[in-house]
């Protein structure tokens, strides 16, 4: 039900991602036959924010941008802010009734690019338009919690320490919209890569057996859903793991930025 209600919400946004792209589209189809040049004072600077991750990860998650153009057809852009999951657990089980949290919890995203806008395909220069290019990203998050469970004849404790980072390299497709030559909308569109990823996390419970793999389990499938490529198992105890992975899913890294020319 987890992953269902996830990809429900994940699909929803690529939906309307969609349907923002192509309305965005036709309107700025019918602003061109009034205005021959939306870039006509050279601006170069952008400021952006990011609208993605605040409704998928939750309204912690502030992630701010800057894109320099570079010539008439490229430009680099880096941004960087926080990176949080919001809630990820909202456990209820069948031999769980309730469960009391105290979760501390902090993370930190950063990530640039490097654009060429291309020009047999679009019309103005840049940042206006299609382009192509590698990115990088870096995603820290670290979370404390403390879970205390109780049931009819047994009350127990989760205590856990997660640490997990990743890095990626990959390649973006994206279109950047400039109306009224300050305001623009920057879509990327597709971004697969490859990740490397390192782990740590440091578990301990009074949970009798049954509970505990519940539990477990419950939290191996959130994590699963809200971190691309995550295919790794928490059990109780202390480890450290580090590997790769591809995230080559052709909805991994659509985000959408809306920004501010200067």
């Amino acid at each position: 039900m987890l992953k269902f209600n996830f990809m429900k919400r994940r699909l929803h946004f690529m939906l309307s991602f969609t349907i923002l792209f192509i309305g965005v589209l036709i309107f700025t189809q019918a602003a061109y036959c009034q205005e021959q040049d939306t870039l006509k004072k050279g601006r170069k600077n952008t400021v952006k924010f990011n609208l993605t991750n605040p409704m998928l990860f939750g309204s912690n998650n502030f992630i701010l941008g800057y894109e320099r153009t570079i010539g008439k057809h490229q430009s680099f852009s880096v941004h960087a802010g926080t990176f949080m999951m919001g809630r990820i657990f909202n456990i209820n089980t069948d031999s769980i009734k309730s469960l009391n949290k105290n979760v501390k919890s902090q993370g930190l995203s950063l990530s640039g690019d490097y654009r060429f806008y291309l020009a047999k395909e679009n019309r103005y220069n840049s940042p206006h338009g299609l382009y192509i290019g590698p990115y990088f990203a870096f995603n820290s998050f670290k979370r404390d919690f403390k879970f205390e469970a109780e049931t009819e004849a047994f009350t127990g404790e989760l205590n856990a320490d997660f640490n997990f980072r990743v890095t990626t390299l990959g390649f973006q497709l994206g279109y950047q919209f400039v109306f009224w030559d300050r305001l623009s909308l920057d879509m990327i569109l597709f971004g697969p890569g490859g990740s490397v990823y390192k782990m740590k996390a440091d578990l301990s419970t009074s949970l009798d057996v049954e509970q505990q793999a519940e539990l477990f389990k419950k939290i191996n499938e959130v994590l699963g859903e809200k971190i691309p490529g995550y295919n790794l198992v928490l059990n109780s105890g202390s480890f450290e793991k580090s590997g790769s992975m591809k995230t080559t899913s052709i909805g991994y890294r659509y985000i959408v930025m809306v920004g501010f020319r200067f």
